[in-house]
Order: C-alpha cells, then sequence, then structure tokens
C-alpha cells in the first residue's frame, strides 16, 4: 500500500519518489491496476519524464480513456501536439470513448500549434459524439477558434451554447480583440452587462488593448470608471493594460496617475508598461527616473525592462548611460541569453552618431543565434551611417548561410549598393529580390529605384517602379526624385502630377522631391506654388526640409532676398538644414556679407560642422581676402575642427576604385593626374569652353580622368 501513499497528490512531486512508488507497485503487483498505472504516468509527466510515463502506459494490461487521456495531455503540455494527434487517432481507432477532457486536451495543443483544420476535425468528433452542450467541451472549441483567428466559428459555437459563464464571454471578447474589433467587444461588454453575467478583469483587459488612438480618451475614461466602479483597478491584468491605453490615447499624465496611485499593486509589467508610455512619448528623462527608482527599490529586471530603457538611450548625449546599461546587461547574463537586449544594444549604438559602429558590431558578432532583427538591426544601421562595405560583407555572409532575407535586408543592402555605386552588384542583388518575390515591395522598389539612380541608369530605374505596386507615396517619391536628380524635371513633375490624379496619399516627402525637380530645372515660380499649396490644396503640411527645397530655389535662381524673407516668414525657427542650404545660394550667388552673417549663426548653432567653416574659408579665397581666410582656419586649428574629404567611387570592369581628395593610393595615379592636366589645360585653352579653376582635390571631376585612364 506504500505505492498509494506516494501517489497521493500530497507526497512530494520528485521523480526519485515517483520511481520508488513505481518500484512498490510492481513488487506488490498493483501494477496491473488500471488506476494506478494512470497516477504513475501523470506522476511521471509531472516530472518531465515522458518517456517513463510512455513505458508505463506500454507496459498497461489494461487501459481506460483516462490512461488515453493522460498521455495526450502530457505530449500537449509538452508542445509535442503531432505525437498527441498520432495518439488520438491510435485510440479512436481501437474504440475508445472521448469524452470532455480528451476534447479539452487536444483543443489545447491546437491552439498552441495553430492548426485550426484539426482543430474543425475535433469540432466534428464533438458534435457526432454528443458533447456539443457539453460547458468544458463547448468552452475549449470556442477558446480554441477564437485563439486561430476563426472568431467568427467562435462566434457561432457561442449562439449555440446551452450555459454560457463568464469565462465564456470573456473568450469571444478575446477574440474579437485578437482581430481588432472593438465595436464587437463593446457590444458582448453590454450584453454581459444586461444579462447580469459577472464581469472580471479578464473583460476589460482585451478591450483596453484596442483603445490605442487619442480618438478614444473619453472611451478609455469610461471603461476606466466601470472598472472602478466594480473594484478591479489594482487587478494587476487591468491596471497595466489601463496604464497602456492612456498613453496611447494621448494622456501621459493619466498614465502617472494610474501608476503613481497602484503604488502596493505593482508588479513588473507595471513598471515595464510605464518604461514604455514615457519611451513612446519621447519622455526618455522620465524613463530613465522610472528604471533608477526601480533599482533603488531593488526590483527584478527582465528583458523588456532593459532593452526599453537602452532604446531611449539615442544620441551622444545619452551615450554613457547606454554604456552604463551594457554593463549592467552583462552582469545580469542578458547580453548572450536574450537577442532583445543584444538587438537594442545593436541599435543604440549605431544611433549615435555612427561613432560606435565597432561596439553594434562587437555586440552583434557574440549573439549565439541571431534572429531576423538582429540581422536587420545591424544592416540598416550601417547602411544609414555609410559603412556601406561592412553591410555588404555582412549581407553576403547571411546569404551564404542560407538564411531567409526579407524586404528590411534587402533594402539595407541595396542602400548600400547606391552609396557604392557598385552596379554589378546592386544587379545581382536584385536578383536575388526576383527570387525571393519581393520585387513588388514597396521598400525594396524603391531601394532599387534608388540604387539605379545613383549608379546613372534611370532607364532601370524606371522599371524597378513600374514592376512596384504604386500604391502608396514610396515608391513614387523614389521615381521621383531619381528624375530630379538626373536633370529630367519636368518628367518628376509630370510624375508627380500622374500621382494625384491617381489618388495615392502624398506626404512631405513627395514634396520635396518635386520642389527639388523644379529647383534642378529653374521653375522657381512652380515651385513656390506647390510650396504654397501644399496644405490648403493637397492637405500636406509643410515641414522644415519643404522649406530648405525653397530656399535652394530661390538660391540658384539667384533670388537671395526672396530666400531670406522665406526664412524669416517660416511658421517655426529654421534649422540647421535650412540655414545651411542658405549659405550654400549666398556662396553660388557671391554675396561675401551674407553668407558671413549666416556663417556666424550656423557655428553658433553647430560649432563642430566643418562645412561651414571649409565654405566660408573657400569664399574668402576667392575673393582674396587672405586675412579673413587664414583667421578662419586659425579659428579652425584652435577648434580641433579638421576638414572630412569627400570619397567617390567608380565601378570599371567589376572593380571598384575609389578616390579620395588631394590622393594618390591609386596605383595609377601619376596617369589620372596627368590625364586631368591635360584636361584642364584644354578646358583653359577652348574659346568655347567655360574658363574655370580646377583644383586637383576635386573626386568627382577625377572619376572621369579616373575612367578616362582605365577603360
Amino acid at each position: 500500500m506504500r505505492a498509494l501513499q506516494f501517489l497521493r497528490e500530497t507526497a512530494p512531486l520528485n521523480l526519485s519518489s515517483v520511481a520508488a512508488a513505481h518500484c512498490d507497485a510492481i513488487k506488490s503487483s498493483l501494477i496491473t491496476d488500471t488506476y494506478i498505472s494512470n497516477k504513475l504516468i501523470s506522476r511521471y509527466q509531472k516530472c518531465k519524464e515522458l518517456n517513463a510515463s510512455l513505458k508505463v502506459f506500454d507496459e498497461m494490461p489494461q487501459r481506460d480513456t483516462a490512461s488515453w487521456n493522460t498521455v495526450i495531455s502530457g505530449y500537449v503540455n509538452s508542445g509535442s501536439f503531432s505525437t498527441a494527434w498520432e495518439f488520438l487517432k491510435t485510440m479512436k481507432g481501437l474504440g475508445f470513448p472521448f469524452d470532455a477532457y480528451t476534447f479539452g486536451s487536444m483543443l489545447k495543443g491546437i491552439v498552441a500549434s495553430g492548426g485550426i483544420m484539426y482543430g474543425r476535425q475535433v469540432h466534428a468528433d464533438i458534435v457526432k459524439m454528443g458533447f456539443g452542450d457539453n460547458v468544458y467541451a463547448a468552452s475549449a472549441l470556442l477558446h480554441m477558434y477564437a485563439m486561430c483567428s476563426g472568431v467568427e466559428d467562435a462566434n457561432k459555437v457561442f449562439r449555440h451554447m446551452k450555459e454560457r459563464n463568464t469565462v465564456s464571454w470573456n473568450t469571444l471578447i478575446g477574440g474579437f480583440s485578437e482581430v481588432g474589433n472593438l465595436c464587437r467587444c463593446l457590444e458582448l461588454f453590454r450584453c454581459m452587462e444586461i444579462e447580469s453575467v459577472g464581469v472580471d478583469d479578464a473583460t476589460f483587459a482585451p478591450i483596453l488593448t484596442l483603445l490605442c488612438d487619442a480618438e478614444f480618451y473619453e472611451l478609455t475614461r469610461q471603461i476606466h470608471g466601470s472598472i472602478m466602479k466594480r473594484g478591479l483597478e489594482y487587478e494587476s491584468t487591468v491596471l497595466n493594460a489601463t496604464i497602456t491605453a492612456y498613453a496611447e490615447c494621448g494622456s501621459i499624465g493619466d498614465a502617472e496617475k494610474v501608476f503613481d496611485i497602484a503604488i502596493e499593486n505593482r508588479d513588473l509589467v507595471t513598471w515595464n508598461s510605464m518604461l514604455a508610455a514615457y519611451l513612446d512619448h519621447d519622455l526618455e528623462e522620465c524613463c530613465f527616473t522610472v528604471f533608477l527608482d526601480m533599482m533603488r527599490g531593488r526590483l527584478t529586471v527582465d528583458a523588456y525592462t532593459c532593452s526599453t530603457v537602452i532604446s531611449a538611450c539615442s544620441g551622444d548625449a545619452k551615450w554613457s548611460l547606454g554604456k552604463s546599461l551594457h554593463c549592467l546587461v552583462v552582469k545580469r547574463g542578458l547580453e548572450q541569453t536574450t537577442k532583445q537586449v543584444s538587438n537594442a544594444l545593436i541599435s543604440m549604438y549605431l544611433k549615435s552618431d555612427g561613432q560606435n559602429m565597432e561596439d553594434a558590431v562587437r555586440v552583434f558578432e557574440h549573439i549565439g543565434v541571431k534572429d531576423h532583427v538582429s540581422w536587420n538591426t545591424i544592416l540598416t544601421g550601417l547602411s544609414q551611417n555609410g559603412a556601406s562595405e561592412t553591410a555588404i560583407r555582412l549581407f553576403q555572409q547571411m546569404h551564404l548561410n542560407y538564411l531567409k532575407i526579407d524586404q528590411y535586408a534587402f533594402a539595407a543592402v541595396l542602400r548600400s549598393c547606391s552609396d557604392l555605386a557598385t552596379h554589378n552588384l546592386g544587379r545581382q542583388v536584385h536578383v536575388l529580390v526576383l527570387k525571393s518575390g519581393l520585387e513588388e515591395n514597396e521598400y525594396v522598389a524603391s531601394a532599387l529605384i534608388f540604387m539605379y539612380s545613383k549608379c546613372g541608369i534611370i532607364e532601370d530605374a524606371r522599371q524597378s517602379f513600374e514592376a512596384s505596386q504604386k500604391g502608396s507615396s514610396v515608391t513614387w517619391n523614389s521615381v521621383i526624385f531619381a528624375y530630379a536628380q538626373h536633370g529630367q524635371g519636368k518628367v518628376a513633375l509630370e510624375l508627380f502630377y500622374l500621382m494625384t490624379q491617381r489618388h495615392v496619399k502624398l506626404d512631405h516627402i513627395t514634396f520635396v522631391a518635386a520642389l527639388t525637380a523644379c529647383s534642378h530645372i529653374g521653375m522657381v515660380d512652380e515651385g513656390l506654388n506647390l510650396l504654397k499649396n501644399m496644405e490648403s490644396e493637397y492637405g500636406v503640411p509643410a515641414r522644415m526640409e519643404n522649406y530648405a527645397c525653397a530656399v535652394d530655389l530661390l538660391g540658384r535662381a539667384g533670388r537671395l532676398i526672396e530666400a531670406k524673407e522665406l526664412i524669416d516668414d517660416m511658421p517655426f525657427e529654421p534649422s540647421v538644414m535650412v540655414w545651411k542650404t542658405f549659405l550654400g545660394a549666398c556662396r553660388a550667388c557671391g554675396d561675401i556679407e551674407l553668407a558671413t552673417q549666416v556663417a556666424d549663426n550656423l557655428m553658433e548653432l553647430d560649432p563642430g560642422d566643418h562645412c561651414t567653416y571649409v565654405l566660408l574659408s573657400d569664399m574668402y579665397g576667392h575673393f582674396k581676402k587672405w586675412d579673413e581666410k587664414a583667421a578662419m582656419k586659425r579659428l579652425m586649428r584652435d577648434k580641433s575642427i579638421k576638414k572630412v574629404p569627400g570619397w567617390s567611387w567608380i565601378e570599371l570592369h567589376h572593380d571598384v576604385h575609389s578616390f579620395n581628395a588631394d590622393d594618390h593610393s591609386h596605383p595609377r595615379s601619376l596617369e589620372i593626374y596627368d590625364a586631368l592636366e591635360e584636361l584642364t589645360n584644354e578646358m583653359r585653352n577652348s574659346d568655347d569652353a567655360l574658363v574655370i579653376d580646377i583644383h586637383h582635390d576635386d573626386p568627382d571631376l577625377a572619376n572621369g580622368c579616373i575612367q578616362a585612364v582605365l577603360v
């Protein structure tokens, strides 16, 4: 009888005690008892010993439905749904009757595996075997359909249930919440109130997750009031969902109030919800304050906590804090075990103005098993920060390892091909895009357009545009930019107006492209009308970038006074970008006095940027103001500001040749400079040519010489 004592529910649950009970059952011949064997199977499974439980099952002289149910439940709980399904078929084939627990276990496994077709087969058996009215089987069936994207089928099951409880109503609300049907969720909630069905935290939580826009603010307050009336405001699921709902409705103040009041009821999810709310509202300092409160309270943080706070460390000002968080992550052992944290670290290092790309790559290389987010984050970050060669190398590694490449990875590597103007490599990537069936994706198509445009092949850029979906502004903006940059402004504007005729939604980038086209072909009035009518006619408020384009438009036309007036009349303070554009216009027009004023302003706004100093120094040299030029050089030296040399690339015979300003590293540099000197002399001696001063530090002109020498 010792076996029975060991198999009681109150007995200690460990493998040695179960094995001892198994031995006692064999010695006392109780192993032939079906009840004893079923208990042994169940206890072995609770100890994660499926093989031992299956051995007991195989040796049973007599089995009943409970025996089969126990084995099936064990495989479902261990995630082996396919094995559980095979057992179910064998059970059915041998004629063992199913019961509500059989169906409940299988439907639970179907929810985990997402196999709704299996669910329909089980549904058929439930109806055939007369369990349609069983509340346990019907509730499990309802839950299966709701969680497997079959909410309408769940609704049918719900309508035919003779007995419904709170769980049934909540399950259906959760199903409609999963598909984003707020109206249906609210209808079911009102029906629960009318039928006096008990409402609990599981009723409100799914509804709150759908209140994610400013238009739902009043509804959020009403739901919150209903929660408080029922005394459920401190239930963790409702508390956390309320904080998130208020934050997503734009009221961070209400989210803070809910968080502050619930001091005694906060769990880790509550703290994480508040961190995420602050991050979504760009309140990084508040985010750090909450995190420090967690540290002072010695609360356990998880991967979500760390990744959220790390995501708030963007820019150089937060770089040191980000490094400290990295140290904390390493101490907690989260760096190599949690990809979510590592991905956040990679993104943080890449956001710091490209100064810490090596750290980002180092974190990436230390990730044990990289997911798509890891690859896409590093590829996108490297391509955006100009580390195009490293991005291409990693992409090649990704391809050689037969990893699935999605639209984000393709868009990143195509951007890198654009930056390096590597046409042949870009075409190879295009072939991979075609094989992957992603050529119609708007972001991939946009990257292809940009790549072919940068490589000088506008015809292929147009073909990529024609092959895209054209449903959004992404590809339209890219192709308008492409034609504008190639000096075909009229074609660019034709595409802009075609876009409006097809009712494609415009954005501020669309107008940047159109204004660029006007600027490059001298259509000043057309461009100014576009800027003026952006909001009134097209419903797109003008942004800083649009005003910068208009300043460039006027500057290229020599209308500096109008450009200055436009800057003065802007509805917001002009940014560094606008002033830099205006400074370039002053240089083009030769207005040294106005350029000096603008440069002084820029040096206050962005004192570390070398462009302002170099441009003003060149203007002083052009006007032979040598004292001022020397003073500018001294100022650069005193502030440790160095001119960043320009690079240019050219691809010839499948080889990429790079040329730096005043560079002699190319193996045929002597021939290149001889050709450059010869071309310069010819241009100076030509009666028809425009007499200009050409220096040997012009990388774009050097490209032409490289091509002349190497072809």
